[in-house]
């Protein structure tokens, strides 16, 4: 069998499968748990090693006869779909494995219809990236939107979580109208819905740019680009942690992947100002979403922003590749493609990693408030290590994954002499240091989010019988954190995976380039322009912390007693002998700093304590602007609108009888004048 049959004949059916043994059975646990979602996650690695191997194999099509009268479903397997198909079964292992620890001590859902929704919502995704017409297209992308919202609001007794997923559901739904009106307008000239007859859509006049707008506007809802990003912070917390996992690690990608089809595939990518656009946006979101990040005090919205911030940064690598490609400039275009798709594949790891692993704090303490959280380490050990990967990858730390797309990214960025616009030359740089702040955020954000939640003391006291993962579970977390180690000690072999795909969408790559220098060093352009060799930076650090280590504990005497043992004292207290929790750092005054710099941006609300108070609360709010920029005012024009209809039908007879009778008049009017 061909590979796209293995998918076809073996991977869709087989989670299929897996979800109506779950509906058949939908209140046996055991089953559900501990068998049928392993099972998933035996399948997302075959699905894995399929795309794996359809990255360099030659396209694979298929006509399949499953839709209406003479609209037959097109199937096509190539390597740009090949590389998000591994991406989505590296990262469903993980979360498959996990969920089946999860779901077991969670609420909510009855079982079985979490199962089967859960293995829909993949094979939805699956049929995404594999369909090769407009109308198979939509018929997945919708099976996506609706399986992710019930996946959403699984626990829909909660208003607040029906809230928020009739909102993630409503701007999919406009989404979708976007993305079906730039195929429509793509397949128009030819009659035609497949993506072969999109391909030849003319190049010239106004129509592509209307058609690559359109499918940006589509696209962009549900990757959460600004302003289109509401309804993210709102149904990452809402979902179960292994939902919020895989449609922030995996969903948000496949509106990347559309939009790659549309702007390099089926549109050629030809203007140069597409890419600016992208690039403003992508930019624009980045930095919105980190300060954002950076200010919450609820550990899962503050990474559902940072995914906005990750989102903005792939969205600044396509705007940067269809600049370089409509300059020819193919060897800077490869580059930023290249860490585009890296970053894909990083933040579906690392990302991934943190979600679980608030679904693990969650489970165990029953909180999301930063504020009542801390010292978890104690308590949740293998969580807390685990979780340490997770946030130096998402901080861009090396020798992990993060670092390295976004190394990718910045020299991107620095090698741009060669274009021919000279406000380009001035915009770059400006960018250039946008994105340098953009990390530095996340740095920050990162460093906020385990530090209150694992570091200093309990701030509760339910926190110190808090209990570590369990065996799913640790194992989930674990595939992710090693995922991340290896993904960034060897780029080499991530830069020659990529690599049809770059020569697909570009005709240009960086394998020979970067394997000229071996695989333990990565030099993009040259050796002498940059270059970056994780594999000595991972032994220096391995063999630079023992020497620390042997050294002070060894030659420092100041820590030894006469007898050549380690003295244990009480460290400095300040002054204050009696310290508690309350006065460590919270996750308000932790981000104070963000909050004093951008508070002209930010609509912070406090909530001060009296002076007389005897049992004193401090709160603050930090509300997304959006909605009173964009969002309200649009509220309040449907409901202007909607009052003046409920105006006009009164549900009394005579009233319409009036109304069909001034309308004849003006009709006769209007034709004897």
């Amino acid at each position: 069998m061909s590979i796209l049959d293995w998918i076809l004949i073996v991977i869709i059916p087989g989670w299929l499968l897996i979800g109506i043994i779950g509906i058949v059975f939908p209140y046996r646990p055991h089953l559900i748990y501990g068998l049928l979602f392993p099972s998933g996650a035996v399948l997302g690695v075959l699905l894995a090693v399929c795309a794996l191997s359809g990255i360099v194999a030659a396209p694979q099509t298929r006509v399949l006869s499953l839709g209406l009268p003479d609209l037959p479903f097109h199937l096509r397997l190539d390597t740009l779909s090949s590389f998000f198909l591994f991406l989505l079964g590296a990262a469903s292992t993980g979360i498959s494995i996990y969920a089946g620890g999860y779901f077991r001590r969670g609420k909510g859902a009855i079982p079985g219809l979490l199962c089967l929704l859960y293995h829909v919502f993949l094979v939805s995704m699956v049929c995404v990236m594999l369909t090769d017409d407009g109308y198979a297209f939509m018929i997945a992308w919708e099976t996506m939107a609706l399986s992710s919202f019930f996946l959403v609001t699984s626990d829909h007794r909660i208003a607040e979580i029906r809230r928020a997923g009739y909102l993630y559901l409503l701007i999919a739904h406009i989404g979708a109208v976007g993305i079906l009106l730039s195929f429509g307008l793509m397949a128009g000239n030819a009659g035609d819905y497949t993506f072969d007859a999109m391909r030849r859509f003319p190049e010239d006049g106004i129509w592509p740019a209307v058609a690559f707008l359109l499918a940006l506007f589509g696209f962009g809802a549900k990757a959460g680009i600004l302003p289109l990003h509401v309804w993210l912070p709102e149904a990452h917390p809402a979902a179960p942690s292994p939902v919020s996992a895989i449609m922030s690690g995996v969903m948000l990608k496949t509106a990347i992947y559309g939009l790659l089809r549309v702007s390099f595939d089926l549109l050629h990518a030809k203007y140069w100002w597409w890419g600016l656009l992208l690039l403003l946006i992508g930019l624009a979101t980045a930095v919105f979403g980190v300060i954002f990040s950076a200010v919450q005090t609820d550990m899962k919205r503050l990474l559902a922003y940072s995914s906005i911030e990750n989102i903005g940064i792939i969205l600044t690598g396509i705007g940067l590749t269809l600049i370089f490609k409509s300059f020819a400039l193919p060897h800077l275009a490869a580059l930023a493609l290249t860490a585009t798709l890296y970053h894909c594949l990083n933040h579906a790891y690392f990302k991934s990693l943190l979600f679980l692993c608030t679904g693990t704090v969650l489970h165990a303490t029953g909180e999301r408030n930063l504020g009542r959280l801390g010292g978890l380490m104690r308590s949740m050990p293998r969580v807390a290590w685990l979780a340490l990967v997770g946030m130096l990858a998402a901080a861009g730390l090396p020798p992990l994954n993060g670092f390295v797309s976004e190394w990718l990214m910045l020299q991107s960025f620095l090698f741009t002499s060669g274009l021919p616009q000279g406000y380009l030359h001035m915009l770059l740089p400006v960018s250039a240091a946008a994105f340098a702040l953009v990390a530095a955020l996340s740095g920050f954000a990162m460093v906020k989010f385990f530090g209150i939640i694992f570091l200093g003391q309990p701030r509760e006291e339910n926190l110190l019988h808090a209990h570590d993962a369990g065996r799913h579970e640790l194992l989930g977390l674990l595939w992710f954190a090693v995922g991340c180690v290896l993904l960034g000690l060897f780029p080499n072999l991530v830069i020659a995976m990529l690599d049809p795909v770059t020569r697909l969408l570009l005709g240009s790559g960086l394998r020979e380039a970067v394997a000229a220098n071996g695989w333990w060093l990565l030099a993009p352009i040259s050796q002498d322009r940059a270059s970056y060799s994780a594999a000595t930076f991972f032994v220096s650090l391995a063999l630079f912390i023992p020497f620390v280590f042997v050294v002070v504990r060894r030659f420092f005497h100041g820590n030894l007693d006469l007898y050549g043992n380690v003295k244990r004292v009480p460290a400095w207290d300040c002054g204050f002998p009696s310290q508690t929790a309350r006065m460590q750092d919270t996750a308000e005054g932790f981000s104070q700093p963000i909050r004093r710099v951008f508070s002209s941006f930010l609509r912070h609300t406090r909530q001060h304590p009296s002076p007389f108070d005897t049992n004193p609360v401090y709160r603050g709010s930090v509300e997304d602007p959006f909605w009173k920029w964009l969002y309200q005012p649009i509220v309040r024009l449907v409901e202007y609108g909607t009052n003046i209809v409920a105006f006009l039908q009164h549900g009394r007879i005579a009233i319409y009888l009036l109304y069909s009778f001034i309308t004849l008049l003006a009709l006769l009017m209007l034709t004897n004048g």
